[in-house]
């Protein structure tokens, strides 16, 4: 639906700085608990992982593919194709990236116990 001047399903990103809207993405592809535990097996195993998804997850083998494809758009974890089996591990310069984002953005504040 459109106003004279307002357009409904603008979402003004452009308004944010990139690291707003990098640290943005990154929050909604790992929104999903089944993407926390997939970066967690990952990031456990230091390995590519082929395969072994599905049954660590107990998903379908369509929904892990679904949490997957979120993760690699961002760029959090990479795949290659070995076989029949696409092996994924994490992509450590992004890994890096959203490490050092996230890092500075939960900073120790100083707590003022007249605040709220």
């Amino acid at each position: 639906m459109r106003y004279k001047g307002f357009d409904m399903g603008l979402t003004k990103t452009d308004l944010f700085t990139k690291e707003q809207n990098d640290m943005a993405a990154m929050a909604k592809a790992i929104g999903h608990p089944a993407r926390i535990a997939i970066l967690q097996y990952l990031v456990k195993k230091n390995a590519c992982v082929c395969g072994d998804l599905v049954e660590e997850l107990g998903l379908a083998q369509a929904t892990t593919s679904q949490h997957l494809k979120e993760l690699k758009n961002i760029g959090l974890i990479q795949g290659s194709i070995e076989g029949v089996n696409t092996c994924y591990c994490i992509e450590p310069k992004m890994w890096k990236k959203y490490k050092s984002l996230f890092t500075l953005f939960f900073k120790e504040v100083a707590t003022d116990p007249k605040c709220c």
